[in-house]
């Protein structure tokens, strides 16, 4: 066991500490400080083989009424590990944290810092009495990054991943038939024109008005609407605006006009040659995603794909100065298309998506989770626990609370509708056990959340048809309802987008309690999308969402 140890950390301010070691008792422990943290990491240095097998330690509290409680574990392929205090959860009453191992010590030999006196779980790095083996030095896997000032970190080091060629072809357009010769749906196609076949909703002259249906229309006269699409990404700013960002068309062709700016209240949308943003702007693309962050005001598009061409870049729109800008960030992450992006935290947390593979390989998916970190311009991959979701591109993540969940989403030739939860406290991946009639499997489905415990998909892709269905999931029963609407069932759609909109005041209110990850949506809006039969869908649909709740 010589060589073996573990450390803790607390506080962002703290270098971690290492536990002692009871070898007798073939455990680790700590007491914890009198000002209980928010948040433990906890990690394991050294080789694993000094113990058998299938030896893991269990991460505990104890002290309090009912018993030790585990926090989680460590094994030889989970050597990290990251919990945090939930809201409302109390653990003043815990005293000690105590790490018993499970499984047999090989060998003999003492156990470096087994003589040392018991170690505190310190806050702050003031303590000049304590002996040099209680304080280590920061972990070498820890990313080299610029002092966090008090941010709380998940982790967790850069783990860089290998390069990956680029592809010869494209992810497929869920809008295209699929070949004849083919006996599975397929994610590549090369485009065809089908002139014969293809609709374009687009308004009617003087009528303000698209081919699809809407709960409110935008109005003649305001600069006309964003053409037809499918693969764009439509991002809330605050409550009064949204950004239309990219997007394929007609015969599968890049949309010529691809970025739009829509006054929500007046559903009135605004060419990008009138907003006069300054800087680099993002190529036309499909498959990426646009988030915004209220904290700073910014939006961030990350990935997406044209034709041979596969993005791994970050551009940031600072909708303060309406002004564009690159980021050249240290770590690797791959090329993806049709992935998903959440923020939390104020960190941009990308699972899934398509890749190019080397030819003749054909496009790859992913089951990998990346984190972009803005303040200090790093991505790295977390130590995630659990059993996480397969392979898949195409899929839904909505975050609630702190739980992220994963529905859906497509690796040929098999599209899925099952569910798993990223509990971004723990990171920690588990599979949610449904109840009541799930959704079909699909893909390039619309998602967004309805409030702190509900949220709703809509329409999609299953391989061979677009779909025209909603559901409301349940995160407290963990349930699925059939949603009818006459809006949202009128018309099959794919590849289009889905958010949600707040009002100003509503903003500053939620902002003041910091436990709520957003503020509270009131009205559901729908652009674009596909019906996989050539048709694409320019329309602008608004929907209050206490009327979808009561359906």
């Amino acid at each position: 066991m010589e060589g073996f140890s573990i450390h803790a950390v607390c506080s962002a301010e703290q270098v971690p500490c290492k536990l002692r070691c009871d070898v007798e008792a073939l455990q680790f422990t700590a007491p914890l400080p009198v000002s209980r943290p928010d948040a433990l990491v906890l990690f394991s240095r050294g080789d694993w083989r000094c113990f058998s097998a299938d030896t893991v330690i269990d991460v505990q509290v104890t002290g309090g009424e009912g018993g030790p409680r585990t926090l989680g574990t460590l094994t030889p392929k989970s050597k990290c590990l990251y919990w945090e205090r939930g809201v409302g959860e109390n653990w003043e009453d815990w005293e000690t944290l105590r790490l018993p191992v499970q499984g047999r010590l090989l060998g003999k030999g003492p156990v470096p810092g087994s003589e040392d006196p018991q170690t505190t779980l310190c806050k702050t790095e003031k303590t000049p009495k304590l002996s040099a083996p209680q304080l280590q030095p920061p972990h070498p896997l820890a990313p080299a990054v610029k002092e966090s000032h008090g941010k709380r970190k998940r982790g967790l080091r850069v783990k860089e991943e290998e390069e990956v060629g680029g592809g010869d072809e494209e992810n497929a357009c869920p809008n295209s038939p699929p070949s004849s010769k083919r006996t599975t749906p397929q994610r590549r196609v090369k485009p065809t024109a089908r002139g014969s076949q293809t609709r374009l909703f687009e308004p009617a002259q003087g009528s303000g008005k698209s081919g699809g249906p809407r709960a409110s229309t935008a109005p003649a006269g305001t600069g006309g609407t964003p053409s037809g699409r499918w693969g764009q990404a439509l991002c809330s700013i605050g409550g009064q605006t949204a950004l239309l960002i990219g997007g394929q068309g007609s015969r599968m062709q890049f949309c010529k006009d691809p970025m739009w700016k829509l006054h929500t209240e007046t559903c009135s949308w605004v060419a990008a040659e009138t907003i006069a943003a300054a800087g680099p702007t993002p190529e036309c693309r499909i498959g990426h995603t646009a988030t915004f962050d209220p904290e700073t005001e910014r939006i961030y598009v990350f990935g997406g794909s044209e034709n041979k061409k596969w993005f791994n870049d970050v551009h940031i729109l600072d909708t303060k100065t309406w002004r564009w800008s690159t980021v050249e960030a240290m770590g690797k992450v791959p090329p993806l298309a049709y992935h998903s992006t959440s923020l939390f935290r104020g960190e941009l947390f990308v699972f899934g998506g398509v890749f190019p593979m080397p030819h003749p390989e054909p496009d790859g998916c992913s089951d990998s989770l990346y984190i972009f970190d803005p303040q200090h311009e790093i991505w790295y991959r977390p130590i995630v626990l659990g059993e996480g979701p397969a392979a898949r591109s195409g899929h839904s993540a909505c975050l609630i609370q702190r739980k992220l969940y994963v529905f859906g989403g497509w690796d040929t030739p098999v599209c899925f509708n099952d569910m798993h939860t990223l509990d971004l406290g723990l990171m920690e991946f588990s599979r949610v056990d449904v109840s009541g009639a799930p959704p079909s499997p699909r893909s390039w489905h619309a998602c967004a959340a309805l409030s702190d415990s509900s949220f709703v998909i809509q329409g999609g892709y299953d391989g061979s048809v677009a779909l025209k269905d909603s559901f409301i999931f349940s995160t407290v029963t963990n349930s699925w309802t059939a949603l009818l609407h006459p809006i949202l069932s009128a018309l099959p759609r794919a590849g289009h987008s889905m958010v949600t909109l707040t009002t100003a005041a509503e903003e500053e209110e939620e902002r003041s309690e910091d436990w709520r990850p957003e503020p509270r949506p009131h009205t559901l809006l729908i652009f674009g999308g596909g019906d996989n039969e050539g048709g694409f869908y320019s329309d602008t649909m608004t929907l209050k969402i206490d009327e979808v709740l009561d359906q």
